[in-house]
């Protein structure tokens, strides 16, 4: 019977061993996602988050509601290395526990093995538990392994998330520039307009969709990412995907391409800005859709903006020197294209209780600081 125990004692220490180091695997080595859901640091982040955000609404100050969401990003990271660490210990603990018979002193319950274990783990080897047998041995060998390789691969983890943090908020502060924070697609198009560089949005469409592939990679890669929000008020890469997108659509859908000749009031829209915000607005739907399956959010088809707002947009835009479409069939090919990824996107501004892309007033589900100098240039009138 004691053997039995033992047994079973020891599968499953085995058993926590295997899970845990299969979880350090898909979290930090797998650069994908992985089919299988059942994971214990997804677990632990979801339910991490959900507390911090329950917290959050109830937090009226909105520097200390900001401080405590900016920091659960890191916080989370450090709570998936301590639980895998706790994991690793208790398993070898049963493990070597199951196997006190090979251990000299022999271990006097599981709170030594655990201590045990610990020492194995972290290469601290006092030598006053010493096994005496090849079971044994290997076990402690395989401790003292493991715990090398966790931490070496963790100081990757954190090298790897540093790198595409900081790419991907280089952009972010870079679309603020002229969208405006929080970002709108409204701004974005008039900021060019009005300082006159609208033959480079080709390029910057271009730049834009190659951000949103990385975004898409990096986010599914390491899914933590997308829990460490911008150093600025107001920006957050969902707002800064959203004004893009929306900057793309109006392109498409209400702006025509224009020469602008000399005399005219209009500005210049080349024909391959169209081409290029076709495909930037290509990708940063995948990567949208993409992240609303892998969070396993609501979907819907609104477009979210009303025709009143549409109609203000358009008075900007054409103030600014676009040459407009009619507004009937602008308006409803605006709708529709909008709409296939508006609540998607608004979905995972109110998952991670980020400003979302702006169009017309706040669509946030928090209040948020916002500048009111989000105009990098100031109207001027045309010759």
């Amino acid at each position: 019977m004691a053997t039995a125990i033992r047994v079973l004692e020891g599968l499953f220490g085995l058993l926590i061993v295997v899970g845990a180091l299969l979880d350090v695997f898909q979290s930090v080595v797998m650069p994908r996602p992985v089919a299988g859901r059942v994971r214990a640091s997804r677990y632990l982040v979801r339910g991490l988050w959900a507390a911090v955000r329950w917290l959050s609404f109830r937090i009226r100050n909105v520097s200390r509601r900001e401080s405590l969401l900016g920091s659960f990003g890191p916080f989370s990271v450090l709570a998936m290395l301590a639980m895998w660490v706790i994991l690793l210990l208790l398993g070898y603990a049963f493990i070597l526990d199951s196997l006190r018979d090979q251990v000299r002193p022999q271990p006097s319950g599981l709170g030594t093995s655990l201590y045990f274990a610990a020492t194995s783990m972290f290469t601290i080897g006092f030598g006053d538990y010493v096994p005496i047998q090849t079971p044994a041995r290997l076990v402690a060998i395989a401790a003292g392994a493991t715990g090398l390789g966790m931490f070496a691969l963790v100081i990757t983890f954190l090298y790897s998330l540093t790198a595409a943090f900081q790419r991907r908020e280089v952009v972010v502060v870079t679309i603020e520039a002229g969208a405006g924070a929080p970002p709108s697609g409204v701004n974005l198009l008039e900021s060019y307009a009005l300082a006159g560089v609208t033959e480079d949005l080709g390029r910057s469409f271009e730049r834009w969709q190659e951000w949103a592939a990385e975004l898409l990679d990096s986010q599914l890669s390491y899914p933590s990412l997308a829990y460490f929000r911008s150093s600025h008020d107001n920006d957050s890469w969902i707002g800064s995907l959203g004004a893009v997108m929306d900057a793309a659509t109006l392109i498409l859908t209400t702006i025509d391409e224009s020469s602008g000749s000399p005399g005219s009031n209009e500005v210049p829209l080349p024909r391959s800005v169209k081409g290029w915000a076709k495909l930037a607005r290509s990708v940063g739907g995948h990567c949208i859709e993409d992240m609303v399956l892998y969070v396993d959010l609501a979907d819907g088809g609104e477009a979210g903006v009303e025709l009143e707002e549409y109609r203000a947009a358009r008075t900007r835009l054409a103030r600014a020197g676009y040459r407009l479409r009619p507004e009937a069939e602008s308006w409803e090919a605006f709708r529709e294209q909008r709409g296939r990824y508006a609540v998607r996107i608004n979905s995972l501004a109110e998952f991670w209780a980020s400003p979302p892309a702006q169009w017309i007033g706040d669509r946030s589900p928090l209040k948020h600081r916002v500048h009111h100098d989000s105009h990098v240039f100031s109207a001027q009138p045309k010759d």
